[in-house]
């Protein structure tokens, strides 16, 4: 069963190089996204993080396979232990002085596991981009950090 990708966008008022540094430097992604232990964005570098509930925590196995520094970022998402494989683009572009991001999440469906079923990663992935990152990109905690 085909299902399309998951598509979320936003537009920040913020920056390109400040979205870019938020979803590429370690320090600030544990501010909006995970607390992943070493991010490179370089192809081929391969990183992990926990996530998931309290009681139920999953291991993430990424791996980047695509960067155009301040354009796209695209890894790929699976989970230790457990069938599937999903890919995950970051798409950046300047809107005067504002930044559009579009984030794609394909192969959804090739995880068979409940607690990864698509309405779990919308509900995720809204939060994440609609309230954790608009939330650290504009009401000025990431600004210290310019």
């Amino acid at each position: 069963m085909e299902q399309q990708p998951l598509v979320l966008e936003r537009e920040f008022n913020a920056p390109i190089d400040l979205v870019w540094r938020a979803i590429t430097e370690k320090e600030l992604m544990k501010k909006w996204y995970f607390d992943i232990a070493d991010f490179k964005p370089e192809v081929g570098f391969k990183f992990q993080f926990e996530g998931g509930q309290e009681d139920k925590r999953y291991v993430h196995l990424c791996e980047v396979l695509e960067v155009i520094p301040q354009k796209k970022l695209k890894y790929s998402w699976r989970y230790e232990g457990y069938e599937g494989l999903s890919f995950v683009t970051f798409e950046l572009s300047s809107v005067g002085e504002k930044t559009r991001v579009q984030l794609i999440h394909e192969g959804l469906e090739s995880f068979t596991h409940p607690d990864f079923a698509r309405e779990n990663f919308v509900g995720g992935w809204n939060y994440l981009i609609h309230e954790s990152l608009k939330q650290y990109l504009e009401n000025g905690k990431a600004l210290r950090y310019w």
